[in-house]
């Protein structure tokens, strides 16, 4: 049996429920959604774990403890039924029986008893003649009573539109699914465990402010009454942070919702999960070196070793990551050293390589264009990408032995983007001229350019230690270490495209280029 589809026979079922509902509560009085508490002292894992030991057809009578949890299938067989009960742990089954329950209880769980139904449990365990760990029921109450059908497929929902827009069934049905959540849990406790044991300081930045900045992407607008003012949802918290490094709060790390305007695609969501830290008197390096502990710890943490499988590759996180720049790259891959190259030709090479430009792209610009079409898939094993031209990297330090080029590095893994670092611009009068050339920028048509930011500029001519910062897509990574695809697979309620009026949506679209990419 397939899926039910929403409009047929789950109404029908839904409506079939709550006539039953209406009925349990006129014939015996019971209403199942007065029952506030159920004391839980065993979970199915632990209920596993003390009592594996049992052979077929033993039994520990005297072993009596409480459970609750969803039941998931039913099979009734006159005076006894075996039941699959769920809780957050696990699956278990169940035993009812009516020389143990009496007529009253067990006619009570026969007659009013559906899958999907909550309910609280006392028994005691004993492993069945086919070697099936099982709980024999003495006592039960019907705690919830639920009024719309399981999926009908008890070994997974796939269907991604409604795993995606119905997270709970997903959640119900694909123990896999709760363990990728578990998982992320473990991913961020780590990245705090790592930041705070190198003495850095958890804190909170606005979400909405007159700018958005610290990233060139569209924003989120909004209006405030009172104020009668526009305002933005944060893209980043880069530059709320940097105000308290110049503030002397020391080392500062913040794990945010930030979000920008933009289209969904399998590593993009418009509201996304972020760490961003910085270091006073640490520059790109240190940053690099911070960036390889915690995705090496939180590998650890969530699968128990640093090397991992995704996509057939092995990915190993306990080597030191390879370190590399643009340029290098660039010339290990095309051929086309832009070390030792002008505008004019940098632009030949585009043509011959079939890169669209407009014709007044400086080869600096053109790099970038060399690395996204050409580089940047082929990098498997995780590579930082380092030497980033000035004018794409507005809040990076130069490098003073190269002044085009800056003190920033991206790591790449399988492809994609995870982080991004430099050693922080501290200099306000250069600072203060990229974000001219941002605005001259914009109004040359670009639309994810950075905003002047005059208060930013301000801080710094306050003083800004010399500082290395770090960001990390926290979404990305536990896709990686969870070797998930989707980036909706690690988000609990990813942004879905506006249910039409016949009650769908269709999925493909769902995952449709981003705006900046169509």
């Amino acid at each position: 049996m397939t899926e039910i589809a929403a409009g047929t026979q789950e109404t029908e079922i839904l409506r079939q429920r709550i006539d039953k509902l209406r009925r349990l509560r006129e014939e015996e009085g019971y209403n199942p959604f007065e029952n506030e508490k159920w004391n839980v002292d065993h979970t199915v894992a632990q209920v596993r774990k003390d009592f594996d030991y049992l052979k077929a057809e033993e039994a520990v009578p005297e072993a009596k403890f409480s459970m609750a949890g969803r039941l998931m299938t039913l099979r009734r067989q006159g005076k006894a039924a075996f039941v699959n009960m769920q809780d957050e742990t696990g699956t278990i089954q169940l035993y009812f029986r009516y020389d143990t329950l009496g007529e009253k209880d067990y006619t009570f769980f026969k007659k009013w008893l559906d899958s999907g139904d909550i309910i609280g449990i006392v028994g005691h365990p004993f492993r069945t003649q086919r070697g099936e760990l099982t709980v024999a029921v003495e006592r039960f109450r019907l705690l919830t009573k639920a009024l719309r059908p399981l999926p009908e497929k008890w070994h997974g929902l796939t269907d991604l539109e409604i795993r995606y827009r119905k997270r709970y069934l997903d959640l119900i049905v694909n123990p896999e699914a709760r363990e990728v959540f578990r998982k992320r849990a473990k991913i961020i406790s780590t990245f705090r465990a790592v930041l705070e044991k190198h003495g850095t300081l958890e804190v909170e930045t606005p979400v909405l402010s007159y700018l958005a900045g610290g990233a060139n992407a569209r924003p989120f607008i909004t209006y405030h009454n009172a104020l009668g003012a526009n305002m933005y949802l944060r893209i980043a918290t880069e530059l709320y942070l940097k105000r308290l490094v110049v503030g002397m709060m020391g080392r500062v790390y913040e794990i945010s919702k930030d979000f920008r305007n933009e289209g969904m695609d399998l590593t993009h969501n418009p509201e996304f999960t972020m760490m961003e830290v910085y270091w006073p008197y640490a520059d790109y390096v240190d940053m690099m070196n911070l960036t390889e502990e915690l995705i090496r710890e939180s590998c650890i943490a969530a699968n128990g070793t640093p090397v991992i499988e995704r996509n057939g590759v092995m990915l190993d996180f306990a080597k030191p990551f390879r370190r590399a720049t643009m340029v290098e790259l660039v010339k290990e891959n095309c051929g086309v050293d832009f070390a030792d190259i002008t505008d004019e030709e940098a632009r030949d090479a585009a043509r011959k390589n079939k890169i669209e430009i407009t014709g007044h792209e400086s080869r600096f610009k053109i790099l970038t264009m060399f690395m996204e079409a050409f580089v940047e898939e082929k990098l498997v094993q995780p590579t930082f990408v380092m030497g980033h031209p000035v004018e794409i990297s507005p809040l990076s330090k130069k490098d003073p032995e190269h002044p085009d080029y800056t003190h920033r590095f991206e790591l790449f893994c399988c492809g994609k983007e995870l982080s991004n670092g430099y050693s922080e611009l501290n200099d306000p009068i250069d600072q203060k001229n990229r974000f001219l050339d941002q605005t001259q920028k914009k109004t040359e048509g670009e639309d994810e350019t950075h905003p002047f930011d005059e208060d930013f500029v301000e801080a710094l001519e306050q003083g800004l230690p010399p500082t290395g910062g770090l960001g990390i897509g926290m979404d990305r990574v536990v896709m990686f270490l969870t070797n998930c695809r989707s980036i909706r697979d690690v988000i609990f309620f990813p942004t879905m495209k506006p249910v039409d009026k016949q009650g769908s949506a269709n999925a493909a679209e769902q995952a449709g280029p981003r705006e900046s990419d169509a």
